[in-house]
């Protein structure tokens, strides 16, 4: 039987979040994000973007809980603004991969991940979708998340705060894909690849983002 979703994540996280924190997000979007700026020796800017992001304050005292997705936005926005086009890429998908290895160590217990691994790729699929929809709150915030189970698998989140605003006419959700792809390269197969076909940011109704794992995997153009 294919495990149910409630079981996957620890319990630190309700599946559901209270009402007060219906405009917060997970605090990996800062901190894993600040960690791959300093792998990528960007210390100095760092202490730019944050200080730009009027963040300062995360930077000696590092979110542990649930933070304001208004200021994790900003810091997202900045970080594709201020920083070379494909340096930013890299950094906001390098945190992403960062944010999918932190919930795999701490967030999916080992024997949840020890039943998905064998699983048939559709099941295993179907499986962390559902898991990943029921904690969507902790990566979407006030966006409205929903999947669509099929081939590709499609994840949609509307009203995406983390590019709330932003019209640079090319998706650029690359944490959110690189969290997904992450996980699914873990769980679900090694040949796992999550593309953004469509973007709010480029104008479009939602940020969508296609999975696909089987050897033809879709070579989609965003």
């Amino acid at each position: 039987m294919t495990p149910t979703f409630p079981a996957f994540f620890s319990r630190t996280h309700a599946a559901n979040p209270p009402a007060e924190l219906t405009a917060r997000i997970g605090p990996n979007a800062v901190t894993q994000l600040h960690a791959a700026l300093i792998a990528a020796g960007l210390e100095a800017e760092a202490v730019q973007l944050f200080s730009a992001a009027r963040a300062e304050d995360w930077l000696a005292d590092r979110p542990a809980a649930m933070v304001d997705e208004r200021r994790v936005a900003r810091l997202h926005r900045l970080t594709r603004t201020l920083l070379p086009a494909g340096t930013a890429e890299m950094i906001l998908t390098d945190a992403g991969e960062r944010t999918a290895n932190y919930i795999l160590a701490n967030r999916i217990p080992s024997l949840v991940q020890t039943v998905l691994k064998p699983l048939p790729a559709p099941l295993a699929a179907k499986a962390l979708a559902s898991a990943i929809s029921a904690h969507a709150w902790t990566f979407a915030g006030s966006g409205v998340f929903s999947v669509r189970v099929g081939k590709p698998l499609i994840f949609e989140i509307a009203g995406n705060p983390l590019c709330a605003g932003e019209r640079p006419g090319a998706p650029v959700c690359a944490w959110h894909a690189a969290v997904f792809q992450r996980l699914f390269q873990a769980l679900v197969s090694r040949r796992a690849q999550v593309i953004e076909t469509d973007c709010e940011a480029r104008g479009d109704a939602c940020c969508r983002f296609a999975v696909s794992w089987d050897r033809r995997a879709a070579a989609l153009d965003p």
